[in-house]
């Protein structure tokens, strides 16, 4: 996907500077850019640069733990078959898409409300992703 093609930033309202401020989403001409305090300098960086950051840690988080994944959300969804499996593991292995779909608002404010934070430096570097977690299984395997 080229740059031009980004058109939201994905991750609005849940990245925030290393002083624990939110940082703003805002739009220079028709590109999305996430707005970082550096002292009283508001730098500007594309949101496409943090976005695919976040969803690349992200996959590389699921893909790691896919069957914990596919397990924790046939029980939020209350489906317990093979084809839903199947279904849930194709997506893990496509999110991807995420940066050409975007996130739906909803997501995102769900994502906010369940503690889903991303910590930025002043360049934009991902620095820190807490990520919503489960509980390790009584028998502390994963």
């Amino acid at each position: 996907m080229t740059e031009s093609m980004h058109r939201k930033a994905i991750f609005a309202n849940l990245v925030y500077d290393e002083d624990g401020e939110q940082v703003q989403a805002t739009f220079i001409g028709t590109e999305p850019h996430y707005v970082i305090m550096d002292g009283d300098f508001k730098r500007h960086v594309a949101a496409e640069i943090i976005d695919r950051q976040v969803v690349e840690i992200i996959q590389q988080h699921a893909e790691a733990n896919k069957e914990l994944v596919s397990e924790q959300m046939m029980s939020m969804i209350g489906k317990d078959d093979l084809f839903t499996k199947v279904m849930i593991d194709s997506s893990i292995g496509q999110m991807g898409e995420v940066m050409e779909q975007g996130l739906p608002d909803d997501a995102r404010m769900m994502l906010g409300m369940m503690g889903f934070k991303i910590v930025v430096n002043v360049h934009g570097e991902v620095i820190d992703l807490e990520m919503p977690s489960v509980e390790a299984p009584d028998d502390g395997e994963w």
